[in-house]
């Protein structure tokens, strides 16, 4: 009976250990970069980025990602850990938030989308986004059988320069959030129903009604500066120096639990044979779109070689997480002493 209980002690003191141990945190970034539209909550300007990499030298011990992952593996993972990564792989990446990391020395992970390489278009999302919430003139009506709209722009088909400023603060997670935020025109509305219609698409489907817009409001395909993603050569640039790392994020950015699962192992096996192509050595992690994921999923991700992969499970890393489902929290466009607050949150200050 001593021995029972001696047992039950140690269990209790393990729970205990793993409740209360060391924390790390997964930043989640998209974008750094000066924008008067973010409708998606994806861009941090480079004074507040500047000030979050102050903070995390001050409060946090920035390491590599992959570094945490042998920390875990080893059960050695230290105190008050942080990783950043950004997701998809947009140009400033590599031309504004690399040299902010460098002048702080924080190493980050960037997760690149490859199938953008060479397609001279924008993210779909982003062609979305021009095609509603860009000043100019639209059509008073849409229909669209494929995703069953008719929509009447109701009054909104001119969008001035001055209605786009007076909206510019408007966000799609706003108006999806528990606080809920009133659509302020019906461009916002139709841009936002159309968004959750089109998410869950495969990638040709998702052509198909981009096209379909960008033909309703007169438009071409284009690829703006600000929004294009990186090309091979510099995704090599970027990680040259040593300091970042490029991971696998899909072909398409599709959301793989919406998938087939014979198109969510293409989807995980390319991006990585399409970065080691570029690279020239071996891709180790990957991280999920949209933090998505199946159990289909994460067995490809296991089968195509990557050792671990990230989700957006917004809390803080464990000795127990799951390598293949490591959480990250989001972060958004908040000046040093927000981010500082929330650091301290995270870890449990």
């Amino acid at each position: 009976m001593k021995g029972v209980g001696i047992r039950k002690i140690m269990r209790a003191a393990r729970r205990l250990a793993m409740m209360f141990g060391p924390r790390a945190v997964i930043l989640l970034y998209h974008r750094v970069a000066e924008s008067e539209l973010d409708p998606y909550r994806l861009v941090v300007k480079p004074q507040n980025f500047e000030e979050h990499l102050r903070v995390i030298r001050e409060a946090g011990n920035p390491m590599r990602l992959g570094e945490l992952v042998r920390r875990l593996r080893e059960g050695t993972m230290p105190e008050r850990a942080v990783c950043v990564t950004f997701d998809d792989g947009y140009q400033d990446n590599l031309y504004t938030a690399k040299p902010l990391l460098e002048r702080y020395g924080v190493p980050a992970t960037v997760f690149m989308t490859t199938g953008t390489i060479g397609r001279r278009r924008e993210f779909w999302w982003d062609e979305l986004e021009r095609v509603f919430l860009q000043p100019g003139r639209l059509p008073g009506r849409l229909q669209m059988d494929e995703l069953h709209l008719d929509w009447d722009l109701d009054g909104s088909s001119d969008y001035t320069e001055d209605d786009a400023q007076r909206h510019r603060a408007w966000t799609i997670r706003g108006a999806d959030g528990p606080n809920v935020a009133r659509d302020p025109t019906p461009r916002h509305a139709v841009f936002r129903a159309i968004y959750h219609l089109v998410r869950p698409m495969n990638d040709a489907a998702q052509r198909r009604v981009l096209d379909c817009l960008l033909t309703w409001a007169g438009m071409a395909p284009a690829v703006r500066a600000t929004h294009r993603a990186l090309e091979p050569e510099e995704i090599v640039d970027l990680e040259r120096g040593g300091l970042l790392d490029a991971g696998a994020h899909t072909v398409n950015h599709l959301a793989l639990s919406t998938q087939p699962a014979e198109v969510q192992r293409e989807e995980i096996r390319r991006s990585k044979a399409d970065l080691e192509h570029w690279l020239g050595h071996a891709v180790k992690s990957f991280a999920y779109p949209y933090g998505l994921h199946s159990e289909e999923a994460v067995g490809a991700v296991h089968e195509a070689g990557f050792e671990y992969a990230c989700a957006c499970v917004s809390t803080v890393v464990r000795r127990n997480s799951d390598l293949f489902l490591l959480p990250r929290v989001d972060v958004f466009d908040w000046d040093g002493d927000e981010f500082s607050r929330h650091l301290k949150r995270w870890f449990g200050a």
